[in-house]
């Protein structure tokens, strides 16, 4: 009798957070589930906020649900934008509605939410978090902060400028010449990035600042200028490619030089941020009352306490004739095009979770792990810091001079395998170069130079560079090839054609090869 396995339930609800229009899975994103073998269960209304109709979700297959609670006891994984929070119609935490050992896979802040943890533990619940993905190259397909954050430079820029009463780029018009607008962007995160393009593709001059010399030539990249900051003894550059909390010295040294600029600009965004901690207060008071009528400052850190001291989250407030832009919602307000990325991230993750047919979180792959807040309500978060793979570790001076006595410590390798490898070697290459042809001898010393300087070319460039090394190997391989297309015709004998055509094969392949991967690169850096 053929056992029947009961597929997998997803359950994504309706968005509780007021003024939330994102949802966590999309009509195309619910298909991609269903080809996992996974049965997806949306909850009435929870895409109309992202112009995403419940038949559109019943004709990609999934199961539309009434009620949360109906929802939350049928799913085994459920998904979600925000937090769970607490559902104000039935007086009920959505935390305290999860199954036992469900999997909830959505934005938890575990460092700001110490209650919500306990909630979720309590429920024993598997918890992988959105905002906790690693910092890799491997897990770009997952980062939907990234994701968030590009959609919330853009529109910070476009909210600006709906707030500044004039041209951001600079026109001559028969009235006379009307000057570009002079764009602040601080911190030169993701959100930065995208706020320096967008409001250099509409003509402003945009000036850049971030306490991280290194995103000085991201910033030029984009058009922008680097306002360059130092003092003396301390830098703001913390872990993970983020910001860190920084002296109270550095902090006006900060605040004095940002106060100047705001003075001579019309537009600033703001999007400093430091990870589990209240949002810098970097543009004080007293730089806004110095800055020129009319000018609109769009602070994207609200949600924190924003970076301006004079910020009132969900609010749009005039303060000394400045516009101050505390909107926390600016990514919602682009829903569609939020909830598609977002959805794509989620997926791709659980195409990853689900790899082997059936749910499995490794914990000892870096990604799910440093993802993972709960295992079965045991809390996981923080994860262990990432091992550095590439390049030979570095050790102490100390620790170098001393001699590893540990049983378990690998053995040094024996150098009679390559002992006995020359010996056969020279066995074979010997007779070769003493009765063998001048031709040949020639061919055969080209044959092994080549085998000599690709093995060290190849074998000792570290893992990072592989895939710009496709580009180097595409020229090597196209020498091969042409070297093959001209012994073919004129083969004197049927090894020498058979090599050669061999030789051609490889190249080929390689050359087709090295030129898909590297075109997949460039497109990366396209607009």
């Amino acid at each position: 009798m053929t056992e029947t396995v009961t597929p997998l339930r997803v359950g994504v609800p309706r968005e509780v957070h007021q003024g939330e229009r994102r949802v966590a899975a999309t009509p195309s994103t619910v298909q991609r589930l269903r080809k996992l073998g996974l049965e997806v269960l949306i909850q009435s209304g929870a895409g109309e906020g992202a112009s995403f109709l419940d038949s559109a979700y019943a004709e990609a297959g999934a199961k539309i649900v009434q009620h949360a609670a109906e929802l939350y006891g049928m799913a085994d994984i459920i998904l979600k934008v925000r937090a769970p929070e607490k559902l104000s119609d039935v007086d009920v935490h959505e935390a305290d509605l999860l199954k036992e050992n469900a999997l909830l896979i959505s934005f938890v802040w575990p460092a700001q939410n110490k209650e919500l943890l306990e909630r979720l533990a309590n429920r024993k619940a598997n918890v992988l978090a959105m905002d906790a993905v690693p910092r890799i190259t491997r897990a770009q397909k997952l980062d939907a902060l990234s994701a968030m954050a590009n959609i919330a430079g853009y529109k910070a820029v476009i909210d600006g400028a709906s707030h500044f009463g004039r041209f951001l780029g600079g026109q001559m018009t028969a009235a006379g010449r009307v000057k570009p607008a002079q764009v602040l962007v601080v911190g030169a995160g993701v959100a930065g990035l995208a706020a320096i393009a967008a409001a250099r593709s509409l003509g402003a001059v945009v000036r850049a600042f971030d306490t991280r010399p290194v995103v000085r030539e991201q910033i030029e990249s984009l058009g922008g200028r680097f306002v360059e900051f130092k003092f003396e003894g301390e830098t703001g550059e913390g872990q993970g490619g983020y910001a860190k909390q920084v002296s109270d010295a550095y902090l006006l040294a900060e605040q004095t030089l940002l106060a100047q600029h705001c003075a001579e600009v019309d537009l600033v965004i703001t999007t400093a941020l430091i990870p589990g901690k209240p949002a810098p207060k970097l543009i004080t008071s007293g730089a806004v009352v110095g800055m020129t009528r009319g000018s609109v400052i769009v602070d994207l850190a609200a949600e924190q306490g924003g970076n301006c001291a004079l910020t009132e989250p969900d609010r749009i407030v005039e303060k000394y004739g400045v516009t101050i832009v505390g909107l926390t919602d600016l990514t919602s307000r682009m829903a569609p095009l939020a909830s598609e990325l977002y959805a794509a991230t989620v997926t791709t993750l659980l195409t990853d979770l689900m790899k082997t047919g059936k749910l499995f979180i490794d914990e000892r792959d870096e990604v799910h792990r440093g993802m993972q807040i709960l295992c079965d309500g045991d809390l996981r978060w923080p994860p262990p810091k990432p091992q550095v793979r590439s390049g030979a570790p570095r050790q102490p001076a100390e620790a170098a001079a001393k001699p590893h006595h540990d049983k378990h410590a690998p053995k040094p390798v024996s150098p009679w395998p390559r002992r006995i490898g020359l010996l056969l070697a020279l066995a074979v290459l010997l007779p070769l170069g003493m009765w063998g042809s001048p031709e040949l001898l020639q061919r055969v010393t080209v044959f092994l130079l080549a085998c000599i300087v690709g093995i060290y070319v190849i074998w000792n460039v570290a893992p990072a560079l592989h895939t710009p090394l496709m580009s180097v190997t595409n020229a090597i391989s196209g020498i091969i090839l042409l070297g093959g297309l001209l012994l073919v015709p004129g083969a004197s004998s049927s090894i020498t054609l058979t090599v050669a055509a061999v030789a051609v094969l490889i190249a080929a392949i390689n050359v087709a090869g090295g030129f898909l991967v590297t075109q997949r690169m460039l497109k990366m850096f396209h607009k």
